[in-house]
């Protein structure tokens, strides 16, 4: 069964606090453990300080030390001892018999230390431990022992106290940790699941709006609260959908001037052919009509050739050949293929020079196909009698900058649209409808592509120029050199695979 964010947070925070909790209670009742006994051994050693001094001042009494211990006196003292620090305490001669008791119920006549014992306390230290004396006790007491001289005799004194004291003592410790540690528990899930539910909530609101976004609602977003990772997530989503969106909207709109591109030459085709089949159009007339039928297939197969070229850029497939060559060339080049087409617009061609030699860096295939789309362009809307002007600087220092100038210039609503892929300033113009729109957008991705920039300056009515400028010499290592705009601004280029700007 699969677990949840929150489910497993929880778990986690759980683990940790038993944990910690387990940890602090084996910690504790070891410290109370340690404390206890060294607590138990001051008091032992107290209570034995005591029967020392009394034992000693008895046997310092008279000539007969073993007597003096063993008199009723010492005992009556032994018994208040006992009274008042709750300790058992004997005393045994030097053949180990305990000669006096005090506190221990059972007989202790004839009763002896084992050898064992004795030998240790013969070593001159107080013997600390639990021990059950060698079967005297009647279970294992917590004892301190201690060798006594007195003259030429010794003897030896004990101090013995129950260790069910220290068992009752850790039991009570334990129940009150139990107690505590449950509480600590309780309190602990309620806060963590508090805490859980805050944390997951966005990540719950940040699933259910991609949800929505994947069922085809691309308005779903994420109301961002507070400073931390899952806000810079949920930003990063939003940021995200917002350009889904945009790439969606772009698509449906490719894909709509695609299909009214597509669909009005060959609705055009169909209608002439179907009058010649069914003797709509006259058989004098035949002729003309396969002429418009030629110039509609030649529209279609232009409009996917365009389409093949845009694909080919968007894949990254295109490799760039750079090299050195005479921009002048090609420009001259560009404009003797299109002669016919100009010689019947009756359009003047202006500063096309064939003898002066102008090197860039770039690749020269895509150069043409830029020059060539331009020049296109330009005829198609350069009037009768209308000039088309060619002009190359080379005044900047990092690239050289060229000009088709040419037209009757765009509206200041338009410009902004130009480079835009199935854009038109008019569709209701016969002539101007007859481009599929995409020229002006290969340009800018070739153009970019090459390593330079171009745009599109007008004056409506009078001139339009297009402006694109070409690096003179090969570029750095890490890719080709972006020039800046007119302003002496790097502007943005055009990533080709995206065909989106680009820093």
């Amino acid at each position: 069964m699969r677990k949840s964010v929150s489910q497993t947070y929880f778990l986690t925070i759980a683990t940790v606090i038993l944990f910690g909790l387990f940890s602090m209670g084996i910690l504790q009742i070891g410290m109370s453990i340690h404390y206890f006994t060294n607590e138990r051994r001051q008091a032992l050693s107290t209570a034995l300080d005591i029967m020392e001094v009394q034992a000693q001042y008895y046997a310092d009494a008279g000539p007969d030390h073993q007597a003096a211990v063993q008199s009723d006196a010492l005992g009556q003292q032994l018994e208040l001892i006992n009274s008042t620090t709750q300790n058992m305490l004997m005393i045994a001669n030097s053949d180990g018999l305990i000669v006096r008791s005090a506190g221990y119920e059972e007989h202790m006549n004839d009763a002896h230390l084992t050898q064992a014992v004795m030998q240790r306390l013969d070593g001159g230290e107080d013997v600390y431990g639990r021990d059950d004396l060698g079967g005297l006790l009647d279970q294992k007491y917590y004892i301190l022992a201690r060798r006594m001289n007195v003259g030429d005799s010794h003897f030896y004194l004990l101090a013995c106290m129950r260790s069910s004291t220290i068992n009752e003592y850790v039991g009570d410790m334990f129940s009150s940790f139990i107690l505590s540690a449950g509480l600590t528990l309780l309190l602990s899930s309620v806060l963590s699941i508090v805490l859980t539910n805050r944390i997951t909530q966005p990540l719950h609101d940040i699933g259910e709006a991609a949800r929505r976004f994947g069922g085809g609602d691309f308005s779903a977003r994420v109301a961002p609260s507070g400073d931390d990772e899952i806000t810079s997530l949920a930003q990063t989503f939003n940021s995200m959908a917002v350009n889904l969106e945009s790439i969606d909207k772009s698509r449906s709109q490719f894909m709509g001037n695609l299909a009214h591109e597509l669909r009005t030459p060959m609705t055009s085709v169909k209608g002439f052919v179907d009058g010649m089949l069914d003797g709509t159009i006259p058989p004098d007339m035949q002729n003309h009509y396969l002429q418009l039928v030629s110039e509609e297939t030649g529209r279609l197969a232009r409009l996917i050739q365009n389409m093949l070229d845009l694909s080919k850029l968007e894949s990254g497939e295109y490799q760039v050949n750079a090299r050195m060559f005479n921009i002048w060339d090609t420009l001259t080049g560009v404009a003797l293929s299109a002669e016919q087409r100009i010689n019947d617009g009756m359009i003047e061609i202006e500063g096309l020079t064939m003898d002066e030699k102008v090197l860039v860096y770039a690749d020269p295939d895509l150069i043409h196909q830029v020059a060539y789309n331009l020049l296109d362009n330009a005829i198609k809307f350069t009037p009768a009698g209308g000039t088309i002007r060619f002009s190359v600087s080379a005044e900047r220092i990092e690239g050289l900058t060229m000009a088709i100038i040419s037209g009757q210039g765009i509206s200041p609503e338009a410009l902004p649209y130009v480079f835009e892929r199935f854009y038109k300033e008019d569709r209701s113009r016969g002539l101007h409808a007859r481009g599929s729109g995409l020229g002006l957008n290969i340009c800018k991705v070739l153009v970019n592509l090459a390593g330079g920039q171009i745009r599109v300056e007008s004056q409506q009515g009078e001139w339009c120029r297009f402006v694109f400028t070409l690096p003179t010499c090969s570029p750095n290592p890490g890719g080709m050199k972006r020039l800046p705009d007119a302003a002496g601004q790097p502007g943005a280029v055009e990533d080709p695979a995206s065909m989106k700007p680009v820093n």
